[in-house]
């Protein structure tokens, strides 16, 4: 019989002393009993608690009891600071490519891999990590190729997503899985979109930030998702698509501004959304007309945003944008003819697993609030829940807890993927 370690007071206050110890069987009764009334507990019984619960015990349970209490326990429990999971890093590599990741939760809990996107870091999940990692998943977000600590290539073709995409199977085979949840923001969610097209039978479900499903990564295939009243044709031709461009038509002078200083470049870019920014036209829309990012100024030294990172996050992004380059970053943009032929390769682009979609209203450029951008998502994808943030691009790093809510009710409720 699996036996339950719990820890029982009567007076005094949490840390003081042991208290009285009591063996009480695992059981639907006792779960009943016990499950909401839990409000202490020895740290050094509480790995062997998350153990039983996260690895089911009590089978024999209804299943509404089992989800319940298991979710009333680790509710209780994961926001106590002494108990937090820690990120932990690793590689995988192979005869083709190396990954750098960081992960948490238990080896064994349900996989869930998150994918970045410009010019970010597998940090940017830093939140997502924690959070899914002490709910019992085993969370992972890679370095992607050209960032951080995964390889670096010299050639532009290298960065198509045939091949990025192959990088993160060989991600998931490392891992000894066969399939994985899936989340991606930015271009990352070109990369998780691809898997679950390519490689449905390693996806649960898949999720992304911002980016809607159809996008093969080709600026000239956007049309539909530009507001025509903000950006008219005549001045605005790729309304907020145009800094796409700008990297086809001037490679090295993009690199070139980017690289003059990263970490200005990282505390520019890192910020919340502005609810100002409505009706008006981004500045993403007249990079070419202006001759580059940074035509004349350069990179502006903007102060921190804490509101999304902290002077430890930008230093990192910072250290590695500076080591690597932009080269391999940039290089994502300019391989928009393979990726549309990659895109094209699949004769039904049906997505039948469960799909989460999360909105960000003051996200001006990839704009699913005022655009068709979001449309062929919700057609090809029968299984879909939109759900929408208040907040800019960076949604991971602006609103985590909003987020983790989110990501949390989806697994459960819908993906039915409980940790």
């Amino acid at each position: 019989m699996i036996r339950l370690f719990c820890e029982q007071r009567d007076s005094g206050h949490e840390g003081e002393g042991l208290g009285k110890i009591s063996e009480t069987p695992f059981s639907a009764e006792h779960i009943v009993l016990v499950g909401p009334s839990v409000r202490y507990l020895h740290i050094a019984s509480f790995p062997l608690l998350l153990w039983l619960i996260q690895h089911g015990a009590g089978q024999c349970f209804p299943e509404h009891l089992r989800l319940k209490y298991r979710m009333n326990l680790i509710n209780r429990l994961r926001h106590r600071s002494e108990i937090r999971m820690p990120i932990t890093t690793h590689r995988t590599s192979s005869q083709r490519h190396s990954t750098f990741y960081r992960a948490c939760g238990p080896e064994e809990g349900p996989l869930v891999i998150m994918t970045h996107g410009w010019p970010e870091l597998s940090i940017s999940w830093r939140h997502q990590l924690v959070f899914l990692g002490q709910l019992g998943y085993r969370a992972v977000a890679p370095d992607m190729r050209g960032y951080g600590g995964s390889s670096l290539y010299s050639e532009k073709h290298a960065y198509a997503q045939t091949e990025i995409v192959q990088d993160m199977i060989e991600l998931i085979d490392s891992l000894g899985r066969e399939t994985a949840v899936w989340i991606g923001h930015d271009w990352g969610s070109p990369v998780a979109w691809n898997v679950a097209l390519h490689h449905s039978d390693r996806v649960s479900a898949v999720a992304s930030l911002c980016v809607p499903y159809g996008f093969s990564g080709h600026p000239d295939s956007l049309d539909y998702s530009i507001n025509r009243d903000l950006y008219p044709v005549e001045h605005y031709p790729a309304g907020q698509w145009d800094y796409q461009l700008h990297y086809y038509e001037n490679f090295d002078a993009a690199l070139q501004e980017m690289e003059e200083n990263p970490e200005r470049v990282v505390k520019l870019l890192l910020r919340k959304g502005d609810p100002a920014g409505q009706g008006q036209p981004s500045a993403t829309a007249s990079t070419r007309k202006n001759g580059g990012w940074f035509p004349s100024t350069g990179v502006p030294d903007m102060p921190l945003d804490t509101d999304v990172v902290t002077p430890e996050d930008i230093s990192t992004y910072a250290k590695h944008l500076n080591e690597n380059g932009f080269f391999g970053p940039a290089a994502w943009y300019v391989n928009g003819d393979a990726n549309q032929a990659y895109l094209d390769s699949a004769a039904d682009r049906t997505l039948s697993m469960p799909v989460l979609f999360v909105h960000a209203t003051y996200d001006y450029v990839c704009d699913t609030t005022t655009t068709g951008f979001a449309d062929p998502m919700r057609a090809l994808c029968p299984n879909l829940t939109e759900e929408r943030l208040a907040c800019g691009h960076w949604m991971a790093q602006e609103k985590p807890a909003e987020l983790n809510t989110i990501l949390e009710r989806w697994l459960t409720e819908v993906a039915d993927y409980p940790a």
